[in-house]
């Protein structure tokens, strides 16, 4: 196959400063400090969107240090009783996530892994209700494949310099272009007016709103980059080239919608979203870009937008990813004043077909269970698409989709934060309504209640000066032009184990949940107590072998509260939140002579567990409690007394994990875990990088 000449990479690559090393450009963008004028979010005067393909975060992440991968202590237990990472394979075999043996002499950040299965039927087959047991039948053995820091250490220096997003969703079970929508408009079309909703890249011509629509009424400038190709027209297939090394790979969705592509040449949304570099006639993909910023011309919001093999898709490596992010990285930076007041988030469209362990949050619609304070009105898609001749699929819920990675990059990130609220693609569209003021009313009300803005991932008073060593990226430039790759197909091991996450912890932005599951048994009913106290709605998911329904989702607005109880008799109950927050409820409700309370004082950091033995038991019991932070405590219980044990969570950077157990009681089990969010420093979970007890396939 043919190289690429010099000639033709330093036209890719926009021109002879391609050749140079970018290290020095790169690493001030950790060392230009923040225009603080107002020290809030309205000193940030540049947003840009770099949104790539196609990867998950355990895929991406997993094994980073202080981020919720590898290292969960508590991931969600399958029916088969066994965790999240041993998914079932055909002939009762199971495969657990791997990272693929480098195939010859080159490294897994230069190999063409293959790509999967990434249709609204097959993803829905791999959520599978909430059971999530679905992921090799759907999407074949490579969906268990992850990479780790060798493989791509630019991507994981970035991170370490800046801030990155572990609870980040793509907005729907879905494919590319319907994930972009959500981006760029903030939902599907999902009140079927205007073409919508939209469960495959049909691209046949949609009328609903888009969010630029609203910031060019608004007088707020924005602006995509991307290469033409051979034209951003029906005739160049709006960008999407047979050459994948040009273009923009059709991810410009904004060009599927029929106001753009009935513009007029020189109109508004003609320059804003259909014009752009011209590399078959030797212009640089980052040639305008950078010239905006020395310029001091760019806009308040741009979406950046990669040709085919830059754009970390499947096949393609994510060495080439790497190389286009650090150009982009150096064209923003290439102007102090401009980066000073910039924010650059990058993330992914959707997962592909690539596994991830964190079950999404999910309303409770269609056949999907539970209950919600807040309206869930079109989060369900009833299988029949908007538009004649589009394709339909299985009726389900949008989303939210499958976790993909987030990284906050700009002067008010810096130093290696995680920000765990959560977020999905209509976050951003979010953060620019609370800069700009500028509102989507396409964004459900579910979406706003679960879904945060973004701002968390920021501090705008604080300034951060940690440099950091970011890994040059010359070497990942495309040396052969492959129109078509051959993915390279892993074999996963015989056998297998969960993999080890990178020990350590990274500092933690503080959230605003304030979330309580508490539990009691009445008349033999289980009942669930789920309040929300803080200033974030959340979803408890609540999860077990032994309630109908089950798994169940309960979306509890700020303020809010629901109260589910069921007929049981022995139960095994897993309640999930944001954040790691854990509950664990077990018992056989004919015979539990004891209750374990508890509360938490986040302005202490402190949490209290209070035992109480009921039902006129008149023997003594002993409690068994496991700290996962500290020492385990045997507690003594007597009848009519109660007895409290309270454990200090600041020095552990607000973690609390309390398992209790009873000697005399072997059914019983109560566990409480989670984060306060007090005054004091936050950390990641501490427990994310440890060695855990053995999880092997079996």
């Amino acid at each position: 196959m043919p190289s690429v000449d010099r000639r033709r990479f330093l036209q890719m690559a926009g021109g002879a400063a391609a050749a140079a090393m970018l290290q020095p450009s790169i690493a001030r963008a950790t060392t230009i400090a923040p225009a603080s004028r107002t020290k809030s979010i309205n000193d940030v005067e540049h947003i840009v969107v770099l949104m790539q393909e196609n990867r998950s975060f355990d895929h991406y992440f997993g094994t980073m240090r202080g981020v919720r991968g590898f290292g969960d202590p508590h991931p969600a237990l399958l029916h088969s009783g066994k965790d999240v990472w041993h998914q079932p394979a055909p002939l009762g075999a199971e495969i657990l996530p791997f990272r693929p043996a480098e195939p010859g002499a080159r490294d897994l950040s230069l190999t063409f892994i293959q790509d999967l299965d990434h249709s609204w039927n097959g993803t829905h087959a791999a959520f599978a209700g909430g059971r999530y047991d679905g992921w090799i039948g759907s999407k074949g053995p490579t969906t268990m494949a992850h990479l780790a820091r060798p493989d791509m250490p630019f991507q994981y220096a970035l991170a370490d310099a800046f801030t990155v997003c572990d609870s980040y969703f793509c907005g729907m079970l879905g494919p590319t272009d319907t994930n972009r929508y959500y981006m760029w408009t903030g939902w599907d079309g999902n009140d079927r007016k205007g073409g919508g909703p939209v469960v495959d890249n049909d691209e046949l011509g949609y009328d609903w709103t888009t969010y630029p629509q609203r910031l060019q009424q608004a007088g707020i400038s924005w602006k995509v980059y991307q290469d033409i190709g051979t034209g951003l027209d029906a005739g160049g297939s709006w960008g999407y080239d047979k050459d994948p090394y040009i273009g923009n790979y059709g991810d410009n969705s904004l060009l599927y919608f029929n106001a753009y592509r009935t513009a007029k040449a020189g109109s508004p949304l003609y320059q804003a979203a259909r014009t752009g570099t011209n590399s078959q006639a030797g212009e640089g993909f980052f040639d305008q870009l950078a010239a905006d910023v020395r310029g001091g011309r760019l806009p308040q919001v741009s979406y950046v937008v990669a040709p085919e093999a830059y754009s970390e898709h499947p096949s393609w490596p994510v060495g080439y990813g790497a190389w286009y992010t650090a150009r982009v990285l150096d064209a923003l930076t290439s102007n102090t004043d401009v980066w000073a007041k910039t924010a650059l988030f990058i993330t992914f469209d959707e997962n592909d077909g690539f596994f991830d362990h964190v079950v999404p949050p999910f309303p409770n619609v269609g056949s999907l269970q539970g209950d919600s304070t807040v309206s869930t009105e079109n989060e369900f898609f009833n299988g029949v698409p908007g538009t004649a001749g589009g394709k339909g699929g299985v009726p389900g819920n949008f989303g939210l989709g499958i976790r993909v990675p987030m990284l906050v990059v700009s002067p008010w990130s810096r130093g290696g934060w995680a920000c765990s609220e959560v977020f999905d693609h209509t976050s951003i569209i979010r953060f620019m309504e609370k800069r700009f003021g500028v509102h989507e009313p396409n964004i459900t009300p579910w979406r706003r209640a679960v879904c945060g803005d973004l701002t968390s991932a920021f501090d705008f008073t604080g300034d951060q000066k940690a440099v950091p060593n970011l890994p040059n990226t010359d070497g990942y430039r495309p040396t052969l032009r492959l129109p078509n790759p051959i993915g390279f197909i892993p074999i996963p091991p015989l056998g297998g184990a969960v993999p080890r996450q990178e020990p350590g912890t990274r500092p933690s932005r503080t959230l605003g949940y304030r979330l309580a599951a508490d539990y009691s048994i009445e008349g033999g009913r289980l009942r669930l107590d789920l309040r929300n106290t803080g200033s974030l709605g959340a979803v408890f998911q609540v999860r077990s072998a032994t309630l109908p329904g089950a798994p169940l989702s309960y979306t509890v607005g700020a303020g809010h509260q629901l109260t589910p109880s069921w007929a049981v008799g022995a139960y095994d109950v897993q309640v999930h939140g944001p954040n790691g927050f854990y509950r664990r409820f077990a018992a056989n409700a004919a015979a539990q002579p004891i209750r374990v309370g508890f509360a938490a004082n986040d302005a202490l950091d402190s949490v209290r567990l209070d035992f109480d033995l009921t039902g006129g038991h008149t023997g003594d019991l002993t409690a068994i409690v496991a700290d996962a932070y500290g020492k385990t405590r045997r507690i003594r219980l007597k009848p009519a007394q109660q007895q409290s044990i309270t454990v200090s969570s600041g020095e552990r950077g607000g973690w609390y994990d309390l398992a209790v157990t009873v000697v005399e009681l072997p059914d019983f089990a109560a566990q409480y875990a989670g984060r306060l969010d007090g005054a004091g420093r936050r950390t990641s979970d501490p427990q994310l990088g440890r060695p855990s007890p053995a999880r092997a396939s079996g």
